[in-house]
């Protein structure tokens, strides 16, 4: 995890893609031995606070399950790590968006003003998918207080673990709308938009709508961690 915050990561072209398409890739993020470790909670019992079955919900096929505080401490320290990273460049999009919310510098602020709100509930979380399995297209706001960007870190190699299962965004506003394909390495992680971006058009800032989800899993298991920054109600 050192690398993550280490002054040798390029902090400002991560910026500079989050204002240009809504989501970057930062390589590398955990290492082999880590993701294994991770993608193995997910068959423990324990360390959950509740587990979705995605096709009961209309979600899409799959599972995933959220974390109960305490979190595992690497999701922790990554956790309060990314976060003052990227408060910066959601307390300037918040601006660019007219919105008067500002967030804190660190975690545990935010946290506070999500729990006194009611917001109590962990939100990161791990996903499973097997063959034919899928993420439909969505937006993770759970409650009054939302931080605007969060994480996703591919736990699984693909090619060797699974094919297809690729991370998918969307963009839409009054000029249309267009899709990418964010490619991951085991390990990779992207930071993208939960709920909404700016960006610059020929009339000043325009307001972009952004989801994001899985493309259908053609073979082997998919897991991923993700880290929402914001509690649940």
């Amino acid at each position: 995890m050192t690398s993550l915050v280490s002054q040798d990561r390029d902090w400002d072209a991560v910026e500079r893609a989050l204002d240009a398409q809504g989501h970057a890739v930062l390589p590398g993020v955990l290492t082999p031995a880590q993701c294994e470790t991770l993608a193995a909670l997910y068959s423990r019992a324990d360390g959950f606070r509740s587990r979705i079955v995605m096709a009961r919900h209309g979600f899409g096929r799959g599972e995933y399950k959220y974390f109960a505080y305490p979190l595992p401490p690497l999701l922790e320290r990554l956790r309060h790590a990314l976060y003052p990273r990227l408060a910066p460049i959601a307390n300037r999009w918040q601006a660019q968006l007219g919105l008067a919310t500002r967030y804190p510098d660190g975690l545990d602020a935010f946290l506070r003003r999500c729990h006194q709100a009611g917001q109590t509930r962990p939100t990161p979380l791990i996903l499973r998918y097997g063959e034919g399995d899928y993420n439909c297209l969505h937006q993770d706001l759970y409650g009054e207080h939302v931080f605007p960007l969060q994480v996703a870190m591919l736990l699984s190699e693909p090619g060797r673990d699974f094919t297809g299962g690729e991370f998918v965004m969307t963009e839409r506003s009054t000029q249309g709308q267009r899709a990418d394909v964010v490619p991951l390495r085991q390990g990779d992680a992207v930071v993208f938009t939960v709920n909404e971006r700016p960006a610059s058009g020929r009339r000043g800032i325009r307001r972009l709508a952004m989801r994001h989800g899985v493309s259908r899993v053609l073979s082997g298991q998919r897991h991923t961690v993700g880290l929402i920054f914001h509690d649940a109600s």
